[in-house]
């Protein structure tokens, strides 16, 4: 009775010890493969568990039917493994009754485990937390479909702000805005097949046909197809890889309630087109994408850039193309610090007829930037410059008034800035998973800083921006921003701005 109870205790704890060993294995598991391997394992050691026991039940019963004056010990020990216990009879020789019940007991652990594995199997397909984790460029949240095992993942961000217009600087007014509600909605097919895509809600209500009023966008919506690090497509509407904030434009990871001035009629964002293209790692410190895209619509360019040339995969003109591509490296000499540059190339004429004649509108974009995050530290700087071929004929076409330079179309534009933020929440408390961050940025372009011949520039597109603000994030999903805008053009007055905004993603 004593091997009976040793043995039943065993068996006890051993059932304990697979139940947690196996928990705390399923507690993490990075992929689905990972998840059925641990239960392949797990029902071995049931399975030994259980064929353990019928043998010492079929011994048992053996010993029990021996004649009186036999010793037990003149026969093999019941079980061969020399690390179980073997189950003795009770003083009259008979099979112990308590045999069945540890069977039945263990089948119901294996029940019990079974639903537990099941459990785990479901937060592994949908998890309540995600790492904000970047994967090709794209930002955090629209990442998510690159960390689930398979099937659906959903992401996405919000931002809204108050601006107070400072002064009487013209007709803009304070105003409130929910400026965007997104939704990331992703599908693994496969390890190597992923579809992703955003779909954004623009000041709080789809409007009355007018952007202004807000709108319902496809931001992005692409498939994947990932063959080795090195080299992958993908095809759809797609962020063209330009600039710092296109394709990383959620409201956590840039400074201030607004995207640079830069970024916006420059390189406008958030800039989109139907396309096709490669991707990859050269080396593990060296990436790069490239594009082929339908190209711009000249017919949208203005004296404030190039932004409304894009066909945002909303029936865009395809008869010219445009072709796009970027490189970054990150050296192993100084972590955190990211340099790189893009170029984009186009005729975007689009076989159009421009002030009665058909024009050859070459369209050339390029910048370079740097990022550089280190401990607390964040710097940014980025350059960027444009050529428009045949810019007096689409003035022409405007109507352009070629003495005051009023809506004349630059044949080179420009533009740059730089910023910095600091964390000193760590200087206070060691350890803090909180983040405030003073910062300031300046920025310089002129959207006509060549004028066609025959026309003069308008002074009013040569501006500057200073801006210093305040970014504090309770936990790494949400930010609170605050800010100040002070806009200077070399000639006339623009108004200046006080923003307090929020944003978030999941």
């Amino acid at each position: 009775m004593k091997d009976h109870k040793v043995l039943r205790n065993s068996l006890g704890i051993m059932a304990v010890t697979v139940f947690s060993l196996s928990a705390n294995a399923l507690d993490k598991p990075q992929t689905m493969d990972d998840m059925w391997k641990i239960i392949q394992a797990q029902q071995q050691q049931l399975n030994d568990m259980k064929s353990r026991l019928e043998k010492a039940e079929s011994k048992s019963t053996v010993a029990s039917v021996q004649p009186a004056n036999q010793s037990v010990s003149d026969n093999k020990p019941p079980l061969e493994n020399k690390d179980s216990t073997s189950l003795a009879t009770n003083s009259q020789g008979t099979q112990p009754q308590t045999t069945n019940n540890q069977v039945k007991k263990l089948e119901r652990k294996t029940d019990i485990l079974s639903q537990e594995v099941e459990k785990l199997r479901t937060n592994l397909a949908i998890p309540e937390e995600k790492q904000l984790k970047s994967a090709y460029g794209m930002g955090p949240a629209a990442s998510k479909v690159y960390q689930v095992g398979k099937g659906l993942s959903i992401g996405g961000y919000g931002e809204g702000f108050y601006q107070n217009i400072v002064g009487d600087k013209g007709t803009e007014k304070s105003k409130a805005d929910m400026e965007r509600m997104v939704m990331y909605v992703g599908y693994k097919f496969t390890d190597s097949i992923i579809m992703n895509s955003e779909l954004e809600f623009e000041h709080g209500t789809t409007g009355e046909g007018a952007e202004a009023k807000g709108e319902v966008s496809a931001e992005f919506a692409y498939l994947d197809f990932l063959f080795n690090p090195k080299v992958n497509v993908r095809t759809g509407l797609v962020l063209m890889p330009m600039g710092l904030i296109n394709r990383m434009h959620e409201p956590l990871f840039y400074f201030g309630n607004h995207r640079p001035v830069v970024e916006q009629t420059i390189i406008p964002t958030t800039w989109r087109e139907m396309g096709v293209g490669l991707f990859g790692a050269i080396t593990p410190n060296l990436t790069y994408t490239t594009y082929a895209v339908n190209g711009l619509n000249a017919r949208g360019f203005s004296s404030t850039g190039v932004r409304e040339g894009s066909g945002g995969g909303s029936q865009a003109l395809a008869q010219d193309l445009g072709y796009v591509a970027r490189l970054d490296y990150t050296p192993n000499a100084l972590p955190g610090l990211t340099i790189g540059g893009s170029g984009y190339v186009s005729n975007s004429g689009q076989d159009l007829t421009y002030n009665g004649q058909k024009a050859n509108v070459l369209t050339q974009i390029y910048e370079s930037h740097l990022q550089w995050k280190y401990y607390g530290l964040e710097f940014r700087a980025l350059g960027s410059w444009g050529l428009i071929n045949n810019a007096g004929l689409l003035s022409a076409n405007v109507g352009a008034n070629p003495i005051t330079g009023e809506n004349v179309i630059g044949s080179q534009n420009y533009g740059w800035y730089t910023e910095a933020g600091y964390d000193v929440l760590p200087l206070m408390f060691k350890d803090t998973p909180q983040y405030l961050a003073p910062f300031v940025r300046y920025e310089k372009l002129n959207t006509i800083a060549k004028a066609p011949l025959g026309y003069s520039a308008d002074p009013t597109k040569d501006q500057e921006v200073f801006q210093v603000g305040l970014q504090y994030k309770p936990i790494p999903q949400v930010v609170l921003k605050a800010d100040y805008r002070n806009f200077v053009a070399k000639q006339g007055s623009l108004p200046d701005d006080f923003n307090l905004g929020f944003g978030f993603i999941f």
